[in-house]
């Protein structure tokens, strides 16, 4: 199959864009392929990662690609293209399917050949799907079914509701978080949003492991949220978490930190609410409590026993310096031999995974799934783990 003359070809693209605004999540598949063909490709296929970033599955449900064991799941783990040959003598080429700085999945592309043209026709499918899967997805269950591998418990459904992207950023600083168990949450969250010069971060993590508990974690992220988008600072922003959980669970309260990085300066503001310290990671390795603070009462904690004005923390950060911030589910985790993983055992994982050069995202997703597999797959408590890395 020729390939088509470059002014058709961006035609078609453009063609293809505004249909894809129109096109129902259930035919997304076959539309692509429709202008694949037009567009001198072969066929594609659309995989999407499922909520622990283990396996890379299909929308067509015919194929299924483990992330740490295949061609598809390099592509993925490594933000790269992968190109291998077929059965049949043609090329299949694997690209990330990324939205901003967020990781779906990968796009197959098969083909004859893969020239300039054809390869940046395959990477503007790929641009334009993973715009296109996160804009429908917020409608859908396609897609969240297509995540899923097993069932979920009522208040992991009501947390995951409320959680944004597992990573956003931006050329200046990233945040990106895993949490785990994925189907069973009780009242660990994490948020982060960007404003044109501030990263805002919240990980909470509150008491039990109920309904209750993700009630609490609703209020609390409501109320960070509530006060984040009308421009508080970080102690209006506990205030108005703690007058919330006093009103509405007056029993519950949850630990956290609100923090705020500054993009240009480096300089990174922070309230820790009975929660543990942050982590600084500078030229691989953990600067033995650089960020450790005497610590304020829990959120919801009755006014009588907050001080009247929160206390909060300033350090400037280096280029290149990673911040970890992470629930006690994470360093109170059993090994299957029986002792506790520990802190030591955390910051040797993440400075593993860091040492290795990957991505703040595929660090932490290594390092989640290590903790799990210590403890054959089953945490008694939920784990957070989230990581800010200034450019």
């Amino acid at each position: 199959m020729s390939t088509s003359p470059a002014g058709d070809g961006e035609h078609l693209l453009h063609e293809f864009l505004a249909e894809v605004h129109s096109t129902a999540p259930t035919d997304l598949l076959s539309l692509v392929n429709r202008y694949a063909v037009l567009l001198g490709l072969r066929q594609v296929d659309i995989c999407l990662v499922d909520l622990q970033q283990q396996r890379l599955t299909s929308l067509s449900g015919e194929a299924q690609h483990v992330v740490d064991a295949s061609l598809a799941g390099w592509a993925f783990r490594a933000l790269a293209l992968r190109v291998e040959s077929t059965d049949n003598g043609t090329l299949l080429a694997w690209l990330p399917l990324v939205d901003g700085v967020e990781r779906l999945g990968v796009l197959g592309v098969q083909v004859d050949s893969l020239d300039s043209t054809r390869l940046e026709r395959c990477r503007t499918l790929a641009s334009i799907l993973a715009m296109a899967i996160t804009s429908k997805r917020a409608f859908s269950d396609r897609f969240v079914q297509q995540a899923r591998t097993e069932a979920m418990t009522l208040p992991a459904e009501m947390v995951r509701a409320l959680l944004p992207p597992r990573t956003v950023g931006e050329a200046r600083a990233l945040s990106t978080a895993v949490l785990e168990p994925a189907y069973e949450l009780g009242g660990d969250a994490f948020d982060h949003s960007l404003t044109e010069s501030t990263l805002h971060v919240v990980i909470l993590d509150a008491m039990g492991h109920n309904l209750a508990s993700g009630m609490t974690t609703a209020i609390a992220m409501a109320g960070c949220r509530s006060a984040r988008r009308k421009g508080a600072g970080l102690r209006e922003l506990v205030k108005t978490v703690d007058d919330a959980l006093a009103e509405w669970l007056p029993e519950q309260f949850c630990t956290g930190i609100a923090l705020q990085l500054d993009m240009s300066s480096g300089v990174m503001s922070w309230i820790n609410c009975g929660h543990p310290p942050p982590l600084l990671i500078r030229d691989q390795q953990v600067l033995e409590n650089a960020l450790e603070r005497t610590g304020e009462p829990p959120m919801g904690t009755p006014g009588s026993l907050v001080p009247s004005s929160r206390v909060v923390h300033e350090v400037s950060l280096e280029p290149g310096d990673r911040v970890l911030l992470y629930t006690d589910g994470v360093t109170e985790a059993r090994l299957a031999d029986g002792p506790q993983f520990g802190l030591e055992g955390f910051t040797a994982s993440i400075i593993r995974a860091t040492a290795a050069g990957e991505p703040a995202s595929e660090a932490l997703r290594q390092l989640i799934h290590s903790i799990r597999e210590r403890q054959n797959d089953k945490l008694n408590d939920d784990a957070t783990i989230l990581m800010i890395e200034w450019r």
